[in-house]
């Protein structure tokens, strides 16, 4: 490691608060922040939006535009149910497969055309598996857009039982935390080959999440509604 990079490194340490990724939400209502990637999909993004509809919850879906431009009408059916659009990516490829301009291009241009297909301002973008660089950091900040990351997570790209996503849901549950969960399952059309999807009901994981939730006291709404209320929480999150 040269000196320089570890001067980097020893910089974004210290400036993480303002030049970190978002990473949760300070605020003083009992809300989750609700998110959603790899949709839209047919089959899964239906369950998820009826299942939100149940609990009177919104959320953050983070949309790849491969599936965008497929189902284009189940995505004007996620604006119209009154939840927020955010970029997931072009595809699923990871951005730091990419150098610095190919990440602000392509970033650049995937926003304008998610734009574009929801008349919706995107301000936020869920780096492809969670891997950035600072870089890709800096490159997704030139785009327009601020990388957003997650707390608990919903297990639900894995291929592992329902009692243990919800369990895993509940890890670090608080108010002002991000979720991570999916409406959908990235493949081959999407530029990756992550396997076979996981079977399972996309919607009842959902509602019994959110009955967990609620039992703890805490309401699910998007990254933007969360704000409305509340502050962005940053912090350092670099991974290749």
């Amino acid at each position: 490691m040269t000196k320089a990079t570890t001067a980097v490194k020893r910089f974004i340490r210290g400036h993480s608060r303002l030049i970190g990724s978002v990473l949760a939400v300070q605020t003083e209502r009992r809300e989750i922040v609700l998110s959603y990637d790899d949709g839209p999909e047919p089959g899964g993004t239906e369950r998820v939006l009826d299942a939100l509809a149940d609990r009177g919850a919104s959320a953050t879906f983070f949309v790849l535009l491969t599936r965008a431009r497929l189902y284009t009408s189940l995505l004007a059916d996620v604006v119209a149910a009154g939840h927020e659009i955010a970029l997931h990516g072009e595809d699923h490829k990871p951005l730091t497969d990419f150098r610095f301009s190919e990440v602000v291009a392509r970033t650049s241009a995937a926003k304008a055309e998610l734009e574009d297909l929801t008349g919706q301002r995107v301000r936020w973008v869920r780096p492809p598996y969670g891997r950035q660089s600072f870089s890709t950091w800096l490159a997704i900040r030139h785009a327009g857009v601020q990388s957003v990351l997650w707390g608990p997570t919903m297990w639900d790209s894995r291929h592992v039982t329902d009692d243990e996503r919800v369990q895993q849901a509940l890890r670090g549950a608080v108010p002002g935390a991000i979720l991570l969960g999916h409406d959908g399952h990235a493949g081959p059309a999407d530029g990756v080959d992550d396997g076979p999807s996981p079977e399972f009901d996309r919607g009842r994981l959902t509602r019994r999440v959110l009955d967990e939730y609620d039992a703890l006291g805490l309401s699910g709404c998007s990254l933007g509604r969360a704000l409305d209320n509340g502050t962005v929480m940053r912090g350092a999150w670099f991974s290749r």
